[in-house]
Order: structure tokens, then sequence, then C-alpha cells
């Protein structure tokens, strides 16, 4: 049975987190914090009662973005003790999945949490935390995926796109549909935040609505002073306003 402790400065949402790891058998107890602090001097108690001490705590479901010390700054002060809990993050930003990761999270689950994705995070905790206490794992999972990966949610399991394999992305208010050439994967992060981020990598803003991989682009077409591009099959409209620099990193890119 797991001790769990889950943080989260939003009220609602850390009852209704509590209420879900409550509903799961393999969860013996769960205690929640409301901030990064409270949960440090909780984890603290913990530690000084022992791995099998009243206080002990197994595993943490953390947020991230909170005021104050947020849940990154407080796994990395975890990662110093001797025998931290187990961590997964539960947020609603799917962008601090790699550091997540680095620092050694056994799982990402992004908000609003659905009953089955958690099942699937305390899953996982469960199994490793059992195969420690066998002794055929090691404390900590090799789970790192590299920064030319991306996170998404697919059939309620976190998975990682590879960056080269996205074609383009369309803007969606908030949110972003990466498309490559198996599907698509609509992530919680702007399309500037993305243009940003992937400017290194040969990604170009074509569009408000579009930002495209250089490499991917089979034709650029000319038709009655509009310009549009080929990506794959599919065509999409280059705007005035992004047509000239898009047409000398294409001619850049071919005399290279």
């Amino acid at each position: 049975m797991l001790r769990a402790l889950a943080v989260d400065d939003e009220r609602p949402s850390l009852e209704e987190l509590l209420y879900l790891l409550h509903a799961d058998p393999r969860i013996g107890s769960a205690e929640g914090a409301g901030d990064a602090t409270e949960a440090l001097r909780r984890i603290n108690r913990a530690l000084e009662s022992g791995p099998d001490g009243p206080e002990a705590v197994d595993v943490v479901f953390l947020d991230i973005q909170m005021p104050g010390l947020d849940g990154l700054d407080l796994a990395r002060l975890l990662g110093g003790f001797a025998r931290p809990p187990l961590i997964v993050f539960v947020t609603a930003h799917e962008d601090f999945a790699v550091q997540a990761f680095d620092l050694k999270a056994v799982d990402y689950v992004l908000k609003p949490v659905r009953k089955e994705r958690l099942a699937e995070a305390v899953r996982r905790v469960a199994e490793l935390r059992a195969a420690v206490q066998r002794g055929s794992a090691p404390r900590i999972p090799v789970h790192e995926p590299d920064p030319d990966h991306i996170a998404v949610e697919l059939g309620g399991v976190t998975r990682f796109v590879a960056v080269g394999d996205i074609t383009h992305a369309e803007a969606h208010g908030d949110y972003a549909r990466l498309h490559t050439d198996r599907g698509s994967h609509l992530v919680r992060i702007p399309l500037s935040t993305l243009e940003e981020r992937w400017r290194s990598r040969g990604f170009v803003r074509i569009h408000r609505r579009h930002l495209v991989a250089l490499r991917h682009i089979g034709e650029l077409r000319l038709d009655a002073g509009t310009v549009s591009v080929l990506v794959g099959s599919e065509e999409l409209q280059v705007s005035r306003r992004h047509a000239r620099e898009l047409r000398d990193l294409l001619m850049r890119r071919t005399t290279d």
C-alpha cells in the first residue's frame, strides 16, 4: 500500500486529486499540502520517521507552477536526499516535461486529471517501489527523454514525439496541433512559444496560424500574387508579411 502526498496550491485541484487517490486500492493513505514549503516540512518529518515509520511518504504527486517554491524546485531539493520519495508531476503545463524527467520523475500527468491516467501513474509507482524492495531495480527509474522530444497525451498515456518528425504546427488558441506523417497531437502550448523554442531547429513562422519545419517543405508555390508551401500532401498559405523571409531561408538552404 502506497503512502502518498499530493501538493497543489489550488484547493479544488488538490481535493480532486486526493479524491482520486483515495479511490485507488493501491493507495493506503493520501495527505494534501497547499504549497511546496508545507510539503517540504511534511517530507522532512517522513524522512525523520524512516521508511517504515508512521510518517513515511512513498510518492509525491506534485504540481509545478506554485507561488514561492515551485514543484521543480522542490523536486531538485528532494533529489539531494539519501532516500527521497518518488515523484509524479501533475500539472496543466505540458512544456516542463523534459525538465521533470531530468529530475527523475516517475510520470508526468496533465490536468484535468482523468481517473484512468492517474491509475497508470500509480501503477508505475507501485511496480517501481516493489522492484526496489526486491532489490531488482534502481531507486530512481531511467526515464529521461532528450530535449529533441516533446511530450503528448495519447490514449491516456504521456508519450514523446521527436521534434524532427513534426512537419508543422497549427495554432488553436492557447494550444497547438502538431502534425507528423503518422497523425497529429494537440498540446497545451501556444504557437508563439513553439516558434521561439524551435527557431534554432529549422522551424519558421509562415502565417499567424502555422509554424513549419523547413526540411519538410516540398514546394514553394506562387499563384496570382499568393504564396503557399506544400508540406507532405497539405498546402499551407504563407502570409504576405512572412513570404520574403521564407523565400530567403529556402534559397539560403539550397545554396548551403
